[in-house]
């Protein structure tokens, strides 16, 4: 292709510099982009004109009329759509976060156990990855759930713990805290201890790093975290009163419950992504060089401090961008929760609002929103993770 002269139309030099075409391009992209969606946008908005309707966020203010099985927050039928989407949006996250943190802790032991010298324990890592994988999350959530609600006794025949713990087919009841005035004193010995411990884990490294002297960081910050502030905690005169779960009539009053429905999507989204957080480990540990193994143990390091100290943190920079999809697809799976009752957010404000209200675009705009700004959190956090991760070059 002969490269335009002085004298040839100024848009043709334009468009043949590198630079310039590459913008030229990505403003006709947008622009194209932009087009796209004001005319879907505007055919909305005239259909729902040429029907008698607008787009109107005002119902969220309006009474919701149903009840929630589980909140953790305040919440009635007469509060309204609002609040119903925010306890919604709180049953979603709390499911999402205690997912990712148990399939974690499970796909890790999976991708070691996978690589493990004992025929058995791979074995069995390998069939339950097989099995998890191949079959749909909904089945296992649906699964999960028909064994805890027919397998677990009625109310009255609950599996009782010293009086104050009971499991039955309506979920776990435990004792509710009721805080005292002193507590605060109490939570100030927690939040010193975590901060006490974030600084000396960084302490030990940097001595580590430095003269290779180990501390046992882990004990320190146990105590520092859960003894210190249990040891206050007694001091104060326990500052907690606990209402006890009491059986009257057909079911328990006072305390609290963690639901079955709370209890099978966990534990279903937890085993089923742990499976290919299991496999992504795996690979992970194998693609780092067997010569960085064999120089570890050469010096006399034992087996479990190659494995923390050399192989994951080399294989964390190939775990990580993966990793970050399995979080995302656990989080946005949660939506399931529907099959079974738990009443996430899109049980509440994309489901029982949604029929009550007739505010369909608006109702599914909310949803799409939440669940978008939901993932793009947990992308920024995992990025600047992986980032802090990456080898620095000299």
């Amino acid at each position: 292709m002969s490269i335009p002269t002085s004298n040839t139309n100024p848009l043709l030099r334009a468009w043949y510099d590198k630079e310039t075409r590459s913008i030229i391009v990505q403003i006709i992209a947008a622009a194209l982009i932009l087009a796209f969606f004001s005319f879907i946008i505007n055919n909305a908005v005239v259909n729902l004109s040429n029907i008698g309707k607008d787009i109107n966020f005002s119902f969220l203010w309006d009474d919701a009329s149903y009840d929630i099985n589980q909140h953790l927050i305040e919440y009635s039928s007469t509060s309204s759509h609002f609040r119903a989407m925010i306890v919604g949006l709180i049953n979603t996250l709390l499911v999402a976060v205690a997912g990712i943190v148990l399939a974690t802790i499970l796909g890790f032991l999976l991708g070691v156990m996978r690589l493990s010298s004992n025929w058995l324990t791979q074995k069995i890592a390998y069939v339950y990855i097989e099995y998890m994988r191949n079959v749909p999350v909904l089945l296992h959530i649906l699964l999960l759930h028909g064994l805890i609600v027919s397998s677990l006794p009625r109310p009255k025949g609950s599996y009782n713990f010293g009086d104050t713990f009971f499991l039955n087919n309506r979920g776990f009841q435990m004792p509710s805290p009721e805080f005292q005035s002193l507590f605060w004193v109490v939570s100030g010995f927690v939040v010193g201890g975590l901060a006490f411990a974030w600084w000396f884990s960084r302490h030990a490294q940097k001595v580590q790093d430095t003269t290779g002297k180990a501390y046992p960081v882990a004990l320190i910050n146990i105590a520092a975290i859960v003894l210190l502030p249990l040891a206050v905690y007694f001091i104060l005169g326990s500052p907690i009163e606990w209402d006890v779960p009491a059986l009257k009539g057909f079911n328990f009053k006072g305390g609290m419950v963690i639901r079955p429905e709370f209890i099978a999507l966990w534990l279903a989204l937890s085993l089923y992504t742990a499976a290919f957080i299991g496999e992504i480990v795996r690979a992970g540990i194998v693609a780092i060089d067997h010569g960085q193994t064999e120089a570890a143990q050469a010096l006399g390091i034992s087996n479990s401090r190659v494995l923390k100290l050399v192989v994951i943190p080399q294989a964390l920079r190939v775990i990580i961008p993966p990793l970050t999809s399995q979080y995302l697809n656990l989080a946005k799976n949660s939506s399931l929760a529907l099959a079974i009752g738990y009443m996430d957010i899109v049980a509440t404000i994309g489901g029982i609002s949604l029929n009550q209200t007739g505010r369909e675009m608006e109702c599914m705009l909310i949803v799409m929103g939440i669940y978008l700004a939901i993932s793009l959190i947990i992308s920024s956090g995992m990025n600047w993770y992986n980032n802090r991760m990456q080898l620095v070059e000299r």
